[in-house]
């Protein structure tokens, strides 16, 4: 069912770190907005007005050196982040990093403290109203862009940020993703006859992602399918951090000429952001630019910036995004692929375009604006939510597995790195104690196989549980990851009905760094790792048998031979030394053996649970 159109337009937004856009398709086809003065690019940078109306875009930019305290840019690399993991990037920014509701990383601007939410609400905002001065007609649907790598903190944060701004955020799609519907506009469908397998390379000022997805042509009525196959990314590297490397290196030749005691106040550094984002831009399509810094009486910091220099410092952060599209690549199965699609203003840097075309072996595809491409392909998933366009589907993945805690703290994954989304997964659970009315769930993410090594993100508990043995409760957990890639988590158990759910909504997510090490020991560590979950599974499993097996021998021992009761009761001796031996160090132990140990006894304890199961129906037949 698609909503009628007296529920007014639904617009497509890119919410960048640097700039920002709003998008519509309609008939004439997908196209970006433009303001009043016919400007399509819309600064992400607010000022906060001590008992003022806050100032948005163009206007915050241009007197950022005269305010700098009190303007806000890059927020979207705090969106949903803690305090304590984001103060360590505060250090060169003009404005104060601070601990603001449920220690989440806040800003101290206008005398107030601001969260990144609000700050994006206030472009959002600006945004809308740009939309409906354009259009005509009021605006309080979007669809809204994020980088791969939002988590769901983030995805919840950009969330709260369009409900702020009046808007309601009816789809969240991955940049790359968005990027790649865009692409789809300017082929035409004779050339895509066969499938085509794309690499989207989005390098922004805050973040970088990199997708692999198919593009599925269908007939003449069906239109096309486009599958995400696998995504990486870091939602801490981006054009920002070339500015910073820029800013590094002038700050450290100023000390060097005038003294180390020179002082950098907020004002001064925010003039070498905005100097610094220019050479950079200005080195893109210029072999060379001249850096002039006045510091006030005769001292003139002056001197020439090569492209040579420039890409040399960019080099570490352009090696970080070769790795992490190597890490795509690899999830994808390491696919031909036939186009590469560049999005972001970094993409402009003739090194970046260089290395990209190295990398994947083929030039990239650069022939629509990289500044506007994720915002038309926003505009296009509008379209199709809206009921406008019915040749196009969309399928996103999940970047990290999904599972909950089991006996011995290992991790049951539902849902796996990579799946579709949305996507839903069900297993079944039990008790690991008898007479157990509660039961806590603890959700995880991660791609390791014990819960020390993966990321907490979510517990709850299921109560009320009518008291049964151990093994007996049948608790179903079900997984549920929508189109935006938030995730709900429901636990039933069947005999009762007792049931419990949670929207895991974490109070923040992950750094990047925190992904690349989940990602990185997840190999180095995947032997090790499913030997212990493979132990860890036994132990729970042998301790259960032993209980079993045990209660069934207390009932009916009298009734059994005394060979078969000692050749049973040494069978169990030697699977409690198996799970001694796990508890000890469960690396050592021999993972065959105790497998080996624990059939032996279940085959074994079948005579014993025949003649209780004998036992309890002539117990039973003499009661009635």
């Amino acid at each position: 069912m698609h909503p009628s159109p007296e529920a007014g337009p639904i617009v497509g937004i890119d919410l960048g770190t640097t700039n920002s856009l709003v998008a519509v398709c309609d008939a004439a086809g997908p196209r970006v907005l433009a303001d009043a003065e016919g400007r399509q690019l819309l600064p992400s940078v607010v000022r906060f007005v001590r008992g003022g109306a806050p100032v948005v875009g163009h206007e915050a930019r241009a007197r950022a050196v005269e305010n700098p305290v009190d303007t806000v840019h890059s927020a979207k690399r705090f969106m949903g982040r803690g305090f304590a993991e984001s103060a360590p990037a505060a250090g060169g920014l003009p404005y104060a990093l601070v601990e603001g509701p449920r220690g989440l990383a806040a800003f101290g601007v206008g005398g107030a403290v601001v969260t990144p939410q609000e700050v994006a609400a206030q472009v959002l905002g600006e945004l809308r109203r740009t939309a409906e001065a354009s259009l005509g007609v009021p605006v309080r649907r979007a669809v809204i862009t994020v980088p791969a790598y939002f988590d769901d903190a983030q995805r919840q944060a950009t969330r709260d940020a369009a409900r702020l701004a009046g808007l309601e955020a009816v789809r969240i799609v991955n940049e790359p993703t968005a990027a790649a519907l865009a692409y789809g506009i300017g082929g035409s469908r004779e050339r895509r006859m066969q499938p085509e397998t794309i690499a989207v390379y989005d390098f922004g000022g805050g973040t970088f992602d990199v997708s692999v997805l198919q593009l599925v042509p269908g007939g003449p009525d069906d239109g096309e399918f486009f599958q995400v196959l696998s995504t990486a990314g870091d939602t801490r590297l981006g054009g920002d951090d070339l500015d910073e490397a820029i800013i590094a290196l002038v700050m450290g030749e100023i000390r060097a000429q005038f003294g180390t005691a020179l002082d950098f106040p907020p004002a001064a550094r925010q003039a070498l952001r905005t100097f610094a984002e220019r050479a950079k831009v200005a080195l893109s399509a210029a072999e060379s630019t001249t850096l002039e810094v006045s510091l006030g009486g005769d001292r003139t910091y002056r001197r020439t910036l090569s492209r040579a220099e420039f890409e040399a410092l960019a080099a570490p952060f352009v090696a970080r995004t070769i790795e992490a599209c190597r890490r795509a690549m690899r999830d994808a199965g390491n696919p031909e692929i036939d186009r590469v699609v560049l999005v972001g203003g970094s993409t402009r840097i003739p090194a970046v375009r260089a290395a990209v075309g190295a990398f994947f072996g083929r030039e990239p595809y650069a022939a629509l604006d990289p500044d506007l491409v994720v915002a038309l392909g926003a505009s296009l998933q509008a379209s199709v939510l809206g009921g406008g366009r019915r040749d196009l589907l969309l399928v996103d993945v999940v970047p990290l597995s999904l599972g909950i805690e089991t006996v011995g703290g290992a991790v049951a994954k539902l849902v796996i790195r990579n799946a579709s989304i949305p996507t839903r997964a069900t297993e079944m659970f039990s008790t690991s104690v008898d007479g157990q009315v509660n039961v806590g769930i603890h959700v995880l993410q991660g791609e390791r196989e014990l819960v020390a090594d993966c990321r907490s993100i979510a517990r709850f508990e299921l109560r009320g549980i009518p008291p049964m043995p151990a093994g007996i409760p049948q608790i179903e957990v079900e997984f549920l990851v929508d189109e935006n890639g938030v995730l709900s988590v429901t636990a039933a158990e069947r005999r009762s009905g007792r049931r419990a759910s949670v929207q895991v909504v974490p109070s923040y997510g992950l750094t990047a760094e925190d992904v690349d090490r989940m990602e990185r020991e997840s190999f180095a560590h995947a032997r090790d790792d499913m030997h212990r979950h493979r132990v860890v599974d036994l132990t729970a499993n042998a301790r259960l048998d032993l209980k079993w097996i045990g209660d069934a021998l207390g009932r009916v021992r009298e009734q059994l031979e005394p060979a078969y009761v000692e050749e049973l009761e040494a069978a169990m001796m030697g699977l409690k030394g198996h799970i001694a031996a796990a508890e000890h160090d469960a690396r050592a132990v021999d993972a065959n053996a105790f497998q080996q140990a624990k059939e032996a006894l279940d085959r074994l304890s079948i005579r014993v649970h025949e003649v209780a199961i004998a036992a309890s129906l002539r117990s039973a037949g003499a009661a009635r």
